[in-house]
């Protein structure tokens, strides 16, 4: 029987475990930090042996098999020893993939991933297909295929770290939406080494699968000259209408395989970054030759994702917004360019190698104050002094919003981006968004 070892409880974890267990594998899971009562249990419940709080090392390097959590950094000293024992390491994606033969739609990208991901789910729940939806959103990939005929079909968000331990993952329809600067940190602050792991969703497609990417992306441009994508190569784009799929100021127009177009004032998403998102999903429904009408009626009546600019309650004519899942600066570029009224920006968190001055012309002009929530808020505060004059520090959400409350007027928005992920202070940005939630709610 193989030894599988699987480092890190959380969701991923865990449901690569149980997989594990029904296929037959010696399974034993580790986690350094705590292990929620909830995925305790779990694991009791199916009788695999896990420990918390540690890493038993001479065990974990006697397995033949090492599933790594996404959020283990590659640089980890354990994983270093393993890699050097020449112990295979993968994703928990990577493993699921092994067990299924279902076609999966995978989307990946700096910005926008949970959006479309929700949005393909929508349109193929709406044509009747029994859809899984996972991998960095909802379940995992993992704990879906253990009712893989339950399914016709898999909708899978992906990060790149999910995306840098696979081998064999091959997605039908592989979607990149942009690469932007992200979780450098990881990735030696160099922007072309984390954009080469989001281009390892197509690495092993054939001619037979398709390949769907932002034309109007720089980044993905210049790194697809170098790329060996055998996949059929399907732009969209808000500029070039020589693209297979094309947005103009006024319609959104698919030309692969065949014609689709829609008014674009009859989308439910708005925003510009929105209509690429919808352009990538309405693309990826005519590949699946989905009915023209189910493709429209699901990107009419597509409710926001939660987290995602999501409007929360208006007190005393300020309206509140939460928008927890924005952790990058280009998110919360998109985010504060949608904004019509006076902004009161909620920001700060654990930093992932941001550079704030790129930030820095859009909030001139749309941020009249700026509320710091974090651990350590120093050096937002020192990017933003001297570009706006209110800068208040807070390290707990009650304070944070009530902060803001007070600096916001009748007409003014309170926008919860933080453009920094939740860890400091949060276990996730759901837990973040939904206490901004809470908080404003007492209000």
């Amino acid at each position: 029987m193989k030894k599988l070892t699987i480092l890190g409880g959380g969701e991923s974890g865990v449901g690569a475990a149980l997989l594990g267990k029904e296929k037959g594998y010696e399974v034993f899971l580790s986690d350094l930090g705590k292990l929620k009562p909830k995925y305790q249990e779990r694991l009791e419940q199916n009788g695999i042996d896990f420990e918390f709080g540690k890493h038993s090392e001479e065990r974990i390097l006697n397995s033949d098999l090492i599933i790594k959590s996404p959020g283990i950094p590659q640089k980890a000293p354990l994983i270093k020893k393993l890699r050097e024992k020449g112990t295979k390491i993968i994703s928990e994606i990577e493993f699921a993939s092994w067990f299924t033969q279902k076609p999966i739609v995978a989307i990946t990208g700096s910005n926008g991933k949970t959006t479309t991901t929700s949005l393909i789910a929508h349109m193929l729940r709406k044509d009747n297909k029994k859809v899984g939806l996972g991998g960095n959103i909802g379940k995992s990939f993992a704990e879906l295929v253990l009712n893989d005929d339950d399914f016709e079909v898999y909708v899978l968000e992906l990060s790149s770290f999910q995306l840098d331990d696979i081998d064999e993952f091959k997605p039908h329809i592989a979607i990149l939406l942009n690469i932007t600067p992200d979780h450098l940190d990881q990735y030696d602050y160099d922007v072309n080494k984390y954009g080469e792991s989001k281009f390892r969703i197509a690495k092993n497609q054939t001619e037979e699968d398709f390949f769907i990417y932002n034309v109007d992306d720089p980044k993905t441009i210049e790194l697809l000259k170098n790329q060996n994508i055998k996949a059929q190569k399907l732009g969209f784009s808000l500029r070039d209408e020589n693209q297979p799929a094309y947005a103009n100021k006024k319609e959104l127009i698919i030309k692969y395989p065949e014609t689709f177009r829609m008014k674009l004032e009859d989308l439910a998403l708005l925003g510009e970054h929105n209509v690429s998102n919808s352009l990538a999903g309405a693309l990826n429904g005519n590949i699946l030759k989905l009915r023209k009408k189910i493709i429209q009626e699901s990107l009419t009546d597509f409710d926001a994702v939660e987290h995602r600019l999501e409007p929360v309650l208006s007190i005393h004519g300020i309206k509140f917004i939460n928008d927890s899942k924005a952790t990058n600066t280009n998110s919360v570029f998109y985010a504060l360019q949608s904004m019509k009224t006076p902004t009161v920006w909620i920001v700060g968190g654990k930093d992932k190698g941001n550079d704030y001055s790129e930030l820095i012309p859009i909030v001139k002009k749309k941020v009249k104050a700026i509320v710091c929530l974090g651990a350590d808020n120093s050096k937002i505060i020192e990017s933003f002094k001297g570009v706006i004059d209110t800068i208040v520090d807070t390290n707990t959400m009650k304070d944070a919003v009530e902060a803001a409350y007070q600096l916001g007027e009748k007409g003014d928005t309170v926008l919860l981006s933080p453009a920094c992920a939740s860890f400091d202070l949060f276990e996730s940005y759901e837990q973040r968004g939904n206490l901004f939630k809470a908080e404003v709610k007492k209000l």
